[in-house]
């Protein structure tokens, strides 16, 4: 097992104190245009509801992400180094500052369409099953901005997941990762040094503390505009490339994870 005891021990800035059951976690970076949308869908109802918190980490926006955030987060994580900070350091920044039992990774341009009943699943299922390290989630675009290639790519996708972690290899996609925290610590954390692949690299090691399931009932919406800029041959070859780098060489082959905004 590769640990990564690179979890930083930050001060929360806006941090609340109690212990939660579920911490959303939103790595972000001139996220202004989407992240109000993924943030409102917590609403104080569901909040109390869920013993739940907003952590969002920022990467060193440029734009208004920081303000619109703190009109929703329990606790923020600033990057203010001068070089690029991995998306890796930036989740586990936020990990750092949150109180949750249950570690939810969602990105900023990812969203809930049911979050009552996407949080009341994530609560039965980690409940019941004290071996369960992490969920892997079902990925689809939004109805309204969905394509048959959307449709033909994210059924496969989601199928091959489903099929990985049936083999007991361990993937989850990096829209949006649940993790018991107790296993997150345990491997410590996600491994900084990657700036691509490391949402695959996780899932791997978590497979060697406990169980990965894929759970077709949870069901995030992300945003399409990775795949309209790039189509869908080239980000599936880069995801392949920089999985395969990871498991040879725990490396990745990207050098950098290009933003699209």
């Amino acid at each position: 097992m590769v640990e990564h005891s690179t979890i930083p021990k930050l001060p929360s800035e806006r941090g609340v104190t109690q212990r939660r059951f579920i911490s959303v976690i939103i790595p972000a970076k001139n996220e202004e245009k989407l992240i109000a949308n993924t943030l409102s869908l917590f609403t104080p109802a569901i909040k109390r509801r869920f013993k739940l918190e907003i952590i969002v980490s920022d990467g060193g926006s440029s734009d208004a992400t920081i303000g619109i955030a703190m009109a929703y987060a329990d606790g923020i994580a600033t990057h203010d180094e001068d070089r690029r900070q991995t998306i890796a350091e930036g989740r586990n920044r936020g990990a750092a500052i949150a109180h949750g039992d249950i570690l939810m990774f969602l990105n900023a341009d990812s969203v809930i369409p049911d979050v009552a009943g996407f949080l009341e699943r994530i609560a039965e299922r980690m409940t019941r099953d004290v071996n369960l390290a992490a969920l892997a989630v079902k990925v689809q675009i939004a109805p309204q901005e969905r394509t048959w290639k959307d449709r033909l790519f994210h059924g496969f996708f989601n199928r091959y997941v489903q099929i990985i972690n049936a083999l007991g290899i361990g993937m989850g996609r990096g829209e949006c990762q649940i993790v018991r925290r107790s296993a997150f610590e345990q491997i410590g954390g996600y491994n900084p040094k990657l700036p691509a692949a490391e949402d695959y690299d996780l899932y791997r090691r978590l497979r060697s503390v406990g169980k990965i399931a894929f759970d077709g009932r949870l069901l995030v919406y992300e945003s399409p505009r990775r795949y309209r800029k790039y189509g869908y041959s080239k980000v599936y070859l880069e995801w392949t490339k920089n999985a395969f780098a990871v498991m040879a060489k725990n490396k990745s082959s990207s050098e950098i994870w290009e933003e699209v905004r």
